[in-house]
């Protein structure tokens, strides 16, 4: 189980989030929304060891994180990171490799399980046929992945994924998302992924946390969290949420019935604004 107890997080004279307190369980997905620049993103750095909190704690079964060694912290989690930060001469198949690191001898090299792990990841990655490309000459999605499975490849019980759809495209969002759900289910994972898409996070998250003005606006299942009035208030922009046509979930969309001065220039070209 992870747990986040009362965890403010900032800045010198700035906090960007203050007693934040959120519980996962084995075996669930919660996602963390919000406008860009609440903090999600360094929510995320914070449960996982860069930069402490100023107060509060990150459990793991009871264990605080910040009293580990960060070899074994990397035992308990793995991170993909929005920012990516690959070596451009490595290949993927090395770079994935890394992700064994904590499980790796005094002498560093990887054995028979470490090399069948990384080839497992690669496989559920939809890397396994670009192993011996070098970072450097793949796309922002590509290296996205070979984030991805760099940290399936430690193994952990926990996974943090900060905008993880970033640079992917519909059909890799689709494969990457699902992936996650299959194996949070098979593994019992906690997972703590922040994103921005609203209808991706009701159609994958077992629960959401909204975050706004340094703190949880709202906590809970999907259809409790993101509701027209939620939103609106948080994002400041009307909207319509209605059930999902097939999946029953809640399905965000833009209010119609709004105009800007933008819709205004669309419907008629030749107004002066």
């Amino acid at each position: 189980m992870l747990e986040i107890q009362s965890l403010t997080v900032g800045y010198p004279n700035h906090e960007v989030l203050r007693n934040v307190s959120i519980t996962i369980k084995p075996g669930e997905i919660l996602a963390v929304v919000g406008p860009n620049g609440v903090g999600k993103s360094t929510l995320i750095r914070a449960v996982s060891g860069i930069g402490m909190p100023s107060s509060g704690r990150v459990l793991v079964n009871g264990q605080d994180l910040a009293r580990l060694p960060a070899m074994q912290r990397a035992r308990f989690m793995a991170v993909v990171p929005q920012a990516r930060q690959l070596p451009a001469a490595y290949t993927v198949y090395q770079t994935v490799l890394l992700g064994r690191t904590p499980y790796l001898s005094w002498l560093g090299k990887a054995g028979k399980s470490d090399h069948a792990q990384v080839s497992l990841s690669l496989e559920h990655a939809d890397l396994a046929g670009m192993a011996e490309r070098r970072i450097g000459e793949l796309s922002g999605g590509e290296q996205q992945r070979v984030l991805l499975a760099r940290a399936l490849a430690q193994d952990t019980p926990i996974l943090l994924l900060d905008e993880p759809t970033t640079h992917l495209d519909l059909q890799h969002q689709s494969n990457l998302l699902n992936l996650v759900r299959l194996l949070t289910q098979e593994k019992h994972l906690c997972v703590l992924m922040a994103l921005h898409d609203l209808n991706l996070t009701g159609l994958y998250a077992d629960r959401v946390a909204l975050i706004a003005n340094g703190g949880v606006y709202a906590i809970g299942k999907p259809a409790e969290v993101l509701t027209a009035q939620n939103l609106s208030s948080v994002y400041r922009v009307p909207v319509s949420v209605i059930p999902h046509p097939e999946y029953g979930t809640p399905l965000v969309l833009p209010d119609g019935k709004t105009h800007t001065k933008s819709d205004d220039f669309i419907s008629n070209p030749n107004r002066t604004l």
